[in-house]
């Protein structure tokens, strides 16, 4: 049972009406924990079969986990909510401060229901919400604005974290994301565009509660030695040093950067962005999450001529990672650091999707290329591999969507593809843009099968890495990776652990020190609550329609060999059936 503190506080909030409350629910967090086992629980209760993900009854949902605050590492916030991007469960995790914020305010989770009737931002600070007015918010160019001027007007300087949406959430792009701390994103399927449908502008919470341990010495050395093996660690250290672009010049070598819109695998400019080349020459600082010893979060310093004037420059802090460099260098052709900083730092300040963003105008060059789309339809912007210009101009326009065409870059490649053709180079899976990782088949088979359409699912990626030098599993034995560790990640995603740390936090340590935190659980029973997570986010999207039936897999990837050559669609419609199969008989 869980010790009697703050985590099981469900702060509920009604936009329409102006009000909040809280419940204790303590029935939540014993049976699932914290997190993403919590959050799905909650959204079978609060969201509407079948409702429009804008609606004001579409809820946002956002969960801590009981390690949050008490151990390194246990960094991150999840938001559920129905995705207006996909029409079915949206999941993001996001760090910064968030998840120490909400829990040291007291709550181990947060509902938000209705719209208000004017745009507003949320204040939550001493146990109160206040509905603050953001009518000369609304409208704001740039995001980082947003906050800073919510810094400078709200208390809890050092404790807080600061949510906030760009324009692209005002104007309901259905890939908008919610920025946090400036650099940190609640970044994929579009919650930030339910944000802008309830004239939610920002969310700021902050608090100072103190949380209670079972064992007081048995603690401080647990926490020892998960702070030890976060610096220690070989692989810590890399995300340290180089980040997660260290992941570039290895997957070029290996023949798995998806490149031009994935027609090809290798990027003949690959060393100028690779993370060597920005930690030798762009590298301005790196920053943490809360309560994370490993600070993976590496900030570039762009300069740039400002004007005419010599000698002025206009210096710009600009985060990077593998997956925004994937999208916006190599599957558009940007050949080196500046243009990919430009194009980032556009994209940031307007608040969208990066990932989705990359892979749109992936599909609108190629479809331009191949003439199903014309200079008309883009409103005379030529875009054409590698030049940035055409980018920065088309990124505006998907925002402020001034004819079909943008409208339907606006909903992504799916939608896109859809009205103007060209489905075989649409890259997206579950109607989710792929990240970057053309590995082999069992990537591709995680991004369809797994529960958010994410590489963070189930790590496919890495599956197909292991068996690289060996013989392909059979269909059911992939089957059984693919599941077995999207399982296990409901585990880590409900204490909640940022998954970098998931060969630390093994499963006797995550036992150990929710024992800590007041939960007993052993590793059978461990096992048994990562599955009913995963079986309850599948019975919500069973719910709203999803079917592996209907699952497409583009033509585009079975065209461009993968490191484990070219790729076989029987073979990855096989394993599709016995995920299905699986599920079938536990639902």
């Amino acid at each position: 049972m869980l010790i009697n503190d703050s985590l099981a506080n469900v702060l509920y909030i009604d936009l329409t009406n102006k009000c909040f409350w809280v419940e204790r629910r303590e029935d939540l967090f014993n049976k699932n924990i914290g997190g993403s086992g919590v959050a799905i629980s909650l959204l079978h209760e609060e969201c509407p079969e079948n409702c429009d993900p804008l609606s004001p009854e579409s809820p946002i949902i956002f969960t801590v986990g009981p390690l949050t605050g008490l151990f390194p590492l246990a960094s991150k916030t999840v938001a559920m909510f129905k995705s207006p991007h996909t029409k079915n469960l949206g999941e993001s995790h996001c760090g910064g401060r968030s998840a120490i914020a909400i829990r040291m305010a007291g709550y181990g989770a947060i509902v938000i229901k209705g719209k208000s009737d004017f745009p507003i931002y949320l204040a939550i600070h001493d146990g109160k919400v206040f509905f603050r007015d953001a009518s000369a918010l609304w409208g704001m160019s740039s995001s980082f604005t947003v906050g800073r001027i919510i810094r400078e007007k709200e208390s809890g300087d050092g404790l807080r974290t600061i949510m906030r949406i760009g324009r692209a959430g005002e104007k309901l792009v259905s890939y908008a994301c919610v920025t946090t701390e400036t650099y940190r994103h609640f970044g994929r399927l579009g919650l930030g565009a339910v944000f802008g449908s309830k004239n939610l502008k920002a969310i700021v919470i902050s608090g100072k509660k103190s949380l209670p341990v079972v064992d007081m010495k048995q603690y401080k050395k647990l926490y020892s030695d998960i702070y030890k093996a976060s610096v220690s660690s070989s692989a810590m250290k890399k995300y340290h040093d180089l980040g997660t672009p260290q992941n570039v010049l290895p997957l070029n070598e290996l023949g798995g950067l998806p490149t031009y819109n994935l027609k090809e695998r290798r990027f003949k400019y690959a060393r100028e962005l690779s993370g060597e080349n920005f930690a030798e020459n762009f590298l301005g600082r790196r920053v943490a999450c809360a309560h994370c010893p490993v600070g993976c979060v590496h900030i570039a310093v762009l300069r740039e001529p400002y004007g005419d004037e010599p000698y002025f420059y206009k210096t710009s802090m600009i985060s990077y990672d593998y997956e925004p460099i994937y999208a916006l260098g190599f599957m558009l052709g940007l050949s080196d650091a500046p243009k990919f900083l430009k194009l980032m730092d556009k994209i940031e300040i307007l608040g969208l999707d990066v990932m989705s963003t990359g892979v749109i105008l992936a599909w609108a060059t190629e479809a331009l290329e191949r003439g199903m789309i014309t200079t008309d339809e883009t409103m005379g912007v030529d875009l054409k591999w590698g030049e940035l210009d055409h980018y920065l101009k088309a990124v505006d326009l998907i925002v402020e969507q001034p004819n079909e065409f943008y409208y339907a870059l606006a909903n992504g490649v799916e939608y896109a593809s859809s009205k103007y053709g060209g489905k075989d180079f649409a890259l997206a899976f579950g109607k989710n843009e792929m990240p970057g990782y053309h590995t082999g088949p069992a990537a591709y088979l995680g991004y369809s099968i797994g529960a958010r359409h994410s590489h963070l699912d189930n790590a496919g990626y890495s599956i197909d890495q292991k068996i690289l030098p060996k013989n392909r599993l059979t269909p059911k034995e992939m089957a059984e990776a693919l599941i077995s560790e999207e399982q296990w990640r409901q585990i880590l995603s409900s204490i909640v652990i940022c998954f970098f740390a998931r060969e630390i936090y093994k499963p006797e340590i995550v036992s150990e020190s929710l024992k800590i935190a007041g939960l007993e659980l052993g590793l059978d029973e461990l096992k048994v609550i990562g599955k009913k997570i995963l079986y309850d986010k599948y019975r919500f999207k069973f719910r709203e329609g999803f079917s592996f039936d209907s699952l497409r897999l583009p033509k585009r990837i079975f065209e461009t060999p993968s490191p484990l050559g070219k790729l076989d669609e029987r073979y990855m419609r096989n394993v599709i059936e016995h995920v299905k199969e699986e599920l079938d008989n536990f639902l």
